[in-house]
């Protein structure tokens, strides 16, 4: 396991382009440190016999079964628009168009 150094987090940095007081250096070396022991020991137990997982708790489908309702008309749904024009809404134009 690569030991993390200031050395190393201050050439992180500069890799990155993250410019960092000697303060956040030093705290970042920790918290780096950390991270890296963290992923080492969740490495360590992670072998071919544990499957890998997304989410902790198996999820069963959470969608209902798509079955067609009652819906609007042409118009009903254009009655309350300011503006239609053939079947549509009649919008104002965004794309550089001038009115």
């Amino acid at each position: 396991m690569p030991d993390i150094t200031p050395d190393v987090v201050s050439h992180l940095a500069n890799l990155s382009r993250i410019a960092l007081t000697d303060d956040e250096i030093t705290r970042l070396t920790g918290e780096l440190e950390q991270i890296v022991e963290s992923v080492a020991k969740v490495s360590a137990v992670a072998t071919p016999d544990v499957p890998a997982t997304s989410h902790p708790i198996p999820l069963g489908t959470v969608t209902r079964e798509d079955v067609v309702g009652v819906t609007l008309t042409t118009e009903e749904a254009l009655s309350g628009a300011p503006a239609s024009e053939a079947g549509q809404f009649k919008v104002a134009s965004i794309l550089g168009e001038e009115q």
